[in-house]
């Protein structure tokens, strides 16, 4: 595992994975054509030293791909991180019958608290401590993306805030859009953690609440950030079950707030919730530009960093780009505990299409009548997925990840009198497409086979399959009909 993400370019380096551009490049656009190209061919992460003559380093293309994703969070593939997952509900729901299970539980117990965040005193990243008259948000190399953006902005940005009612931390991923010296917008949308701890303050009376703004710091901490998990789980406790280390953490100078100490670029100041500005427009993971609309503005108080910090980015636009990635891993990990609340959820997949919250295809073990609309309901109803606009059900063994079966199963299988439901409900910030901000239709699409009690008079067909041992048969005699040998 890595300690900071100089460690991990450093590996990326080692391994050949890694190019570096010493060309001078532009902060507008420039860099995001560059990374886009790169994400499409499977390219390398990629390290920018001169962008518009700034000394600071800017790293992109760090999770542009399953492997890069895979790599950063020092795991084969993403699905080590469903048998992670599934390894804490285990031990959640582990029934302790006898002695020895207590002692078992009792010990996995011992080794989870090992995980918790570590307060040190000293940290890399108060090797230089700025007042804001002497390095400041215009000092940073900040991009400006897409053509018709609102200005330039932090898009691998990791917001920390408090809960103000239980003082619980929120770290989440958020763009911010940067103003002048001192000020930025911070986009945190209606479902999120930052928005929920807004929400919290103002019922509280408060104006404005502490917040930091971590730049760079090891990639599973990043990618944990990014992870939509339940209201009130400390992030940094996800970054260190996977890490099986503690995240070590350090004060602030100026907020009562605590940042991972090896980041690369901490930004400490107050979000005032007294002062809304328009924020946007910005080229966004949904391929189009969200509108501007008012957030709550970050003013600076004080800039910590490393003596020789990295800056790094994150490249939205039209899919695919790097949060599909992001999000595939969340995925992944967050569908052991999908399938707890529902044990009747085989698999789930949200494709690189569908934007994360326009639509979900399940797959089911299918037993009654009315199932698959069942599942829509539960869909609907749990936390951010209660964004999602389509929801696809199909069963068990269909293969959820090849959108070409999925969707031959849509056309044969739905008769759209039978097999559809529209019903309405909360819709993403970003939904563009909703009649009204933040609240759309949704639509579940019942794809499965009809089962006995099911509105349905027609006895359900065979599906098409070839018997075993003919198969069997054409394997063994495949190159004695004069075929080359397939690769399978």
């Amino acid at each position: 595992m890595f300690d900071d993400l100089r460690q991990y370019i450093n590996w990326l380096s080692d391994e050949n994975l890694l190019t570096v551009v010493d060309k001078k490049v532009s902060s507008e656009l420039e860099i995001t054509e560059i990374v886009s190209r790169m994400i499409e061919s499977g390219g390398p992460t990629l390290m920018f030293n001169n962008v518009d003559g700034n000394k600071i380093p800017v790293v992109a293309n760090l999770f542009g791909s399953e492997i890069k994703v895979s790599n950063a969070l020092g795991i084969s593939n993403l699905n080590e991180l469903y048998d992670k997952s599934n390894d804490v509900i285990s031990l959640i729901d582990r029934e302790n019958n006898s002695f020895k299970d207590k002692m078992n539980l009792l010990s996995d117990l011992f080794q989870m608290r090992k995980i918790k965040p570590k307060l040190i005193k000293k940290a890399p990243c108060h090797e230089l401590i700025y007042e804001p008259e002497e390095f400041n948000l215009s000092h940073l190399p900040a991009l400006k993306s897409w053509p018709s953006d609102g200005g330039k902005y932090l898009t691998s940005a990791m917001v920390i805030s408090k809960n103000p009612i239980n003082n619980k931390r929120n770290v989440g991923m958020y763009r911010i859009q940067i103003i002048d010296e001192l000020n930025a917008i911070m986009h945190w949308q209606s479902y999120k953690g930052g928005s929920q701890n807004e929400n919290h303050a103002k019922d509280l009376g408060i104006t404005k609440i502490p917040v930091a703004i971590v730049l760079g710091c090891d990639p599973i901490s990043m990618w944990s950030a990014s992870a939509p998990m339940p209201p009130d789980i400390d992030e940094f406790m996800l970054a260190g079950f996977l890490r099986s280390k503690p995240i070590e953490l350090v004060n602030c100078n100026s907020i009562d707030m605590q940042v991972p100490a090896h980041s690369e670029i901490v930004l400490e100041g107050e979000v005032h919730l007294d002062d809304y500005r328009d924020e946007g427009p910005f080229g966004d993971h949904t391929g189009f530009y969200s509108p501007i609309a008012k957030y709550p503005t970050f003013k600076l108080k004080k800039i910590t960093m490393k003596k020789t910090p990295l800056f790094p980015v994150i490249t939205v636009g039209k899919p695919i780009k790097e949060d599909y990635y992001l999000g595939k891993a969340s995925e992944r990990f967050m569908l052991p505990i999908l399938k707890k609340i529902t044990s009747e959820i085989v698999d789930v997949n949200m494709p690189a299409e569908g934007i994360f919250h326009n639509f979900i295809i399940v797959s089911i073990n299918k037993k009654y009548p009315g199932q698959a609309k069942k599942i829509m309901h539960t869909i609907w109803g749990l936390g951010l997925l209660s964004l999602t606009k389509i929801v696809v059900v199909v069963d068990k063994w269909v293969d959820i990840h090849d959108l070409s079966e999925v969707f031959w199963r849509v056309g044969v299988n739905i008769d759209p009198n039978r097999d559809l439901m529209i019903t309405q409900g909360p819709a993403d910030d970003l939904d563009h497409a909703s009649e009204f901000y933040r609240y759309s239709g949704k639509l579940g699409i019942d794809a499965t086979e009809k089962i006995e009690g099911e509105p349905r008079v027609r006895e359900w067909p065979d599906e098409i399959k070839m018997n075993k041992e003919i198969i069997e048969l054409v394997d063994n005699n495949w190159e004695n009909y004069g075929f080359e040998k397939i690769n399978e």
